[in-house]
């Protein structure tokens, strides 16, 4: 069991900072009989953990239906610099899903995704242009009526670009090995393990050449896709210090199989 020590005015030292800024819900869990701890990432102060107390009312704004993970949300609160858990003051919904929660290839995406990034991002400080692609990438799935098979491929790419390790591009050519540690594509193979061979490389240069609206015209086999999703996992334990395994992956293999 975590616990959590909650803010104390007595004890402050500090002013605290009224914000209003957008949010993604990662995660939430009970805690207690009425409370939820509330892990967000903000446009406006990056990474932030809330205590927020459940209303059984029908009138009151905070609904357990607000914090599932991926909600997108408008927030204001007192931002208090050193505490652990933050107290949100006003939350409004600032986009409704109309297709996520309610297609199963999509919901499964969605809970990798938001798993994914509740580790991915942990201690991430404020990167508004972080925030955007996330939010972008969430409404085009949303609103998108082709094949999503690949979309989690292509979010985890693009999104390396702003945690700083981007595979490098240029020097990608036929038969080249890809060096997981450094990110870039070599003519001989490394002198560690941590590198694709040329066939798992160039599948490594197919996804490169993806994006949301042509990822559709991109036919992989399960076997392929699977492999690249491996590889970019594998990738990101490489740069990201604790990166454990995840328990939605199991979900989404099976979906695509």
């Amino acid at each position: 069991m975590r616990f959590y020590a909650v803010f104390s005015p007595k004890s402050a030292t500090f002013a605290p900072m009224q914000t209003k800024t957008q949010a993604i819900v990662l995660h939430a869990f009970k805690y207690g009989e009425s409370r939820l701890i509330v892990d967000v990432f903000t446009r406006q102060a990056g990474r932030l953990s809330f205590i927020v107390t459940m209303t059984r009312s029908q009138k009151g704004r905070m609904k357990k239906q607000l914090f599932q993970p991926l909600s997108l949300l408008n927030m204001e609160f007192d931002l208090r610099p050193k505490v652990q858990l933050q107290k949100m003051g006003d939350v409004q919904l600032a986009y409704a899903y109309v297709s996520v929660p309610f297609e199963s290839s999509k919901l499964s995406i969605s809970l990798f995704v938001a798993e994914f990034l509740y580790h991915a991002l942990k201690g991430e400080q404020q990167n508004e242009g972080l925030f955007d692609y996330v939010r972008y990438s969430l409404e085009w799935l949303d609103g998108c009526q082709s094949s999503v098979a690949n979309f989690h491929l292509v979010f985890l790419l693009h999104l390396s670009r702003f945690l700083g390790f981007f595979p490098n591009l240029e020097d990608w050519q036929e038969g080249c090995c890809f060096d997981l540690r450094t990110g870039v594509f070599c003519t001989e193979p490394p002198t560690h393990r941590d590198f694709l061979m040329p066939e798992d490389a160039g599948r490594l240069g197919l996804l490169m050449r993806m994006d949301y609206p042509t990822m559709h015209l991109f036919r992989m086999s399960h076997n392929d896709r699977q492999r690249l999703l491996e590889t970019a996992i594998r990738y990101y334990r490489l740069h990201l210090p604790d990166f454990p395994e995840l328990r939605s992956l199991a979900v989404l293999r099976e979906i695509y199989q």
